[in-house]
């Protein structure tokens, strides 16, 4: 149900792409929208994860350099009955970790400096089971694309702003001008509200899954609180809010509207269902 719902909404995006493509230049438009989308997803399947891997200075690390991090991985990662993943460290004090890579083949873990320095054993395989979840259910490859597209409808609107600043009259094969317009300002707030209804369902179902490979869901409930209070404090330095989405916890934090928009569930929720996951698998009543 979880993986229709992601595809309903991956279509929306597209849909919501080619739309605004139509509405900006007709017919012609809309098969440069078609093309450009075709583009950017053959990009983000293929080398989405080197440039967020780049993006954020991971470095690939060996097991002779980290024979904790990376025997924690493989043994999870074979109780996941998944292939081993290429494990990454990113030179920040924020704690934090995601996931990416294609499919199961190319999975890649990284994990920040922080998350190793403040998180315990058991804390830290609960993190690292997390993302591993996510790789199983190619929720890395989903939330690329969801990515690519919302990022791709910003950029068409942008771009729209000049064109119909300098259009000259329109024939009846161009776009609607109204309709050019209503796009400017509503396509960049919908994509935006289709990402993030992405991210947080995907949320969910990789705790849960993360908590089942692990074994101990209270350890994830427990990292996520401290990842989540230390975020506050330790902001990171490198990447953007539109690589937000990919790690366990935002790392970009902010209060008032800002929470309406976050691409990840509240915290508290997530800390609740892992609790009420907890008390099932002791056969006890919610």
């Amino acid at each position: 149900m979880n993986r229709m719902k992601a595809a309903m909404l991956l279509a929306a995006l597209t849909a919501l792409f080619l739309w605004v493509g139509q509405s900006l230049g007709g017919q012609q438009g809309f098969v440069i929208a078609l093309l450009l989308a075709g583009a950017m997803n053959f990009a983000s399947y293929w080398w989405s994860d080197r440039i967020v891997l780049r993006m954020h200075g991971a470095q690939e690390i060996t097991e002779p350099e980290a024979p904790e991090l990376y025997g924690l991985v493989r043994r999870l990662s074979q109780r996941a009955d998944l292939p081993m993943p290429r494990v990454y460290a990113i030179p920040e004090e924020a704690p934090n970790a995601f996931a990416t890579g294609r499919d199961p083949a190319h999975g890649a873990v990284a994990v920040t400096h922080g998350l190793t320095r403040i998180l315990d054993r058991d804390e830290l395989a609960a993190v690292i089971a997390h993302e591993l979840a996510h790789i199983k259910n190619r929720d890395t490859l989903v939330m690329t694309v969801a990515a690519t597209l919302a990022g791709a409808i910003g950029m068409l609107a942008n771009m729209a702003q000049w064109a119909l600043l300098f259009s000259r009259s329109s024939s009846d094969d161009e776009g609607n001008p109204l309709a050019g317009l209503v796009g400017i300002i509503v396509a960049p707030i919908a994509a935006m509200l289709i990402q993030m209804a992405i991210s947080r369902a995907r949320e969910f179902v990789a705790d849960e899954g993360g908590a089942e490979i692990a074994a101990d869901p209270m350890a994830l409930a427990s990292a996520l609180r401290k990842i989540e209070g230390w975020s506050r404090e330790v902001p990171m330095e490198a990447g953007t809010p539109a690589t937000a989405h990919l790690f366990i916890v935002n790392p970009f934090t902010g209060g008032g509207m800002l929470k309406l928009f976050s691409t990840h569930p509240p915290t508290d929720e997530r800390v609740a269902r892992l609790r009420a996951f907890a008390r099932q698998r002791l056969g006890l009543p919610a």
